[in-house]
């Protein structure tokens, strides 16, 4: 197969015009690796590497803006790019590549998304579950969870704004303990922070 015309589109993307009318797109290294020039016959399986090679320059392209515009986790990168098209292989390549080069910081998202549900009033067991939705490494976990104020106290201001001055009765001492425990709170956790807070705490 004939290359017939390389067009610079931009800076870092070229257009390679092909004998049979098809057009790859890549940038300049690839063009450097494969020693391309206008009119250069392409054997069979030199054109399937450049084929490959023009794809994951694609795939990294698309990783590279997805990393930019929020911070994720590699496996929230790899289903992002997996669910555009890219093979499994590229797009943990790509992930790969990110976290190599440090764009991809695990250990910092991690950190950032249980000081922002801690902040929303959640407990343990809803930051561990955000951070599993976010396909984030089991081994960060435990470091990332130190970023969690005190539960007890959080636990108190969050009855002490239920129930305020009034005597609240069982009932409503029962949706305010499911209420908690929705919340990301364990079933102790919130029955001492009700029994601190005046309340008559259902048994379990």
């Amino acid at each position: 197969m004939r290359l017939e015309k390389i067009e610079a589109l931009s800076e870092d993307k070229l257009l390679l015009h092909l004998e049979d009318g098809s057009t790859l797109r890549c940038g300049p290294q690839e063009m450097l690796d494969f020693r391309l020039r206008s009119g250069m016959e392409l054997e069979e399986g030199t054109l399937e590497d450049l084929r490959e090679a023009c794809a994951y320059w694609a795939v990294r392209r698309r990783a590279a803006a997805l990393a930019a515009e929020k911070a994720m986790s590699a496996g929230e990168l790899r289903r992002k790019l997996r669910d555009k098209g890219a093979s499994p292989e590229m797009a943990q390549k790509a992930a790969a590549w990110l976290l190599d080069l440090g764009v991809l910081d695990e250990r910092a998202y991690a950190a950032m998304v249980v000081r922002h549900y801690a902040a929303k009033g959640y407990g343990r067991k809803r930051l561990e579950a955000e951070l599993y939705r976010r396909e984030l490494p089991r081994e960060l976990w435990e470091e990332a969870l130190e970023e969690m104020p005190d539960a007890g106290a959080q636990l108190d201001a969050l009855v002490r704004k239920r129930l305020g001055d009034t005597t609240p009765d069982r009932k409503e001492v029962g949706r305010l303990a499911s209420s908690l425990m929705r919340r990301g709170y364990s079933w102790e956790e919130v029955r001492a922070a009700i029994a601190r807070n005046r309340g008559e705490v259902p048994e379990d």
